[in-house]
């Protein structure tokens, strides 16, 4: 079966093209050297090299301080990647740089540091929220080679939490229906998307997303690809479904607008980090 491009898409693993080993596979290092992931408020601690950036490399970069312990996120290149956290009012280190992980905020970071970058927000992100158990409350510790922890008390196991979203094109003949949120740059428009709840199947999930959010009814609903989504820590399923009835009727407390557009006339839309975009290029004229 050939691969869908969209598995490539910044933040997907794929996208460091077999270059990147997680941490749930063998022991930990004995050493605290490798790649440094140093994340600061959504953004990434990095060296500027030449025209573009890399990761600080080695021993830990000075100046972490009273940082949390490192975590061992897997190896890069052969080499150890670990991650820290910086709090967001911490002072700069010197010799680095934050750049935003962020697409819609402008990053410049390429596809493999986005990556990285994502896999290590996600990867504090689920440090801070698994600290202690769901069931009882009592602290919790790694289980060996895997990224889920287990109760020291009751021993109930719980794994990193995905959250599901749907995100669809919805056409009709030659033009797309596409809405934009009151906090985004004026004239940006992007693709409906919310998500799944539970009991529901991912076609579901879109029908009703467009039903509540635009007011229309779809139909042909076609599965397109999927894009983790480290904000924080959503997998983002693509769809394209087929206008079936019904006036556009803006949900208000969602959306700030959405209306239809000629696909040969898109207006502002996502950036190409996204897989909305990648919906939009593959799909918007009825390829």
């Amino acid at each position: 079966m050939k691969t869908p491009l969209s598995v490539f898409l910044p933040f997907n693993r794929d996208a460091l093209r077999g270059t990147f080993e997680p941490a749930k596979s063998g022991a930990v290092p004995p050493t605290q050297e490798g790649h440094w992931l140093v994340v600061q408020d959504q953004g990434l601690l990095v060296e500027p090299a030449g025209e573009g950036f890399r990761l600080p490399r080695g021993a830990a970069p000075k100046g972490l301080g009273a940082a949390a312990e490192p975590l061992w996120l897997g190896q890069w290149h052969g080499e150890p990647c670990w991650v820290v956290g910086l709090p967001r009012d911490a002072a700069p280190l010197a010799g680095l740089q934050r750049e935003t992980l962020v697409p819609m905020r402008g990053t410049k970071l390429p596809d493999e540091l986005l990556s990285l970058g994502g896999m290590a927000m996600q990867g504090l992100w689920w440090e801070s929220t698994s600290r202690h158990c769901p069931r009882c409350g009592t602290g919790t510790e790694r289980i060996a080679g895997e990224w889920g922890k287990r109760c020291g008390r009751c021993h109930y196991e719980h794994y990193p939490h995905l959250h599901p979203a749907v995100i669809v094109l919805v056409k009709d003949g030659d033009r797309v229906l596409l809405a934009r949120k009151r906090e985004w740059a004026p004239g940006r428009y992007a693709l409906v998307a919310g998500f799944v709840d539970n009991g529901e199947s991912l076609e579901g999930a879109v029908a009703r997303e467009v039903k509540e959010e635009v007011g229309v009814e779809v139909t042909d609903i076609q599965y397109v690809g999927s894009q983790n989504w480290p904000f924080p820590s959503q997998i983002m399923l693509g769809f394209v479904a087929t206008y079936a009835g019904g006036t556009v009727a803006v949900d208000p407390e969602e959306l700030d607008d959405a209306r239809w557009f000629p696909a040969d006339a898109l207006p502002d839309g996502p950036s190409r980090h996204s897989i909305a975009r990648f919906i939009l290029d593959t799909h918007a004229r009825g390829r």
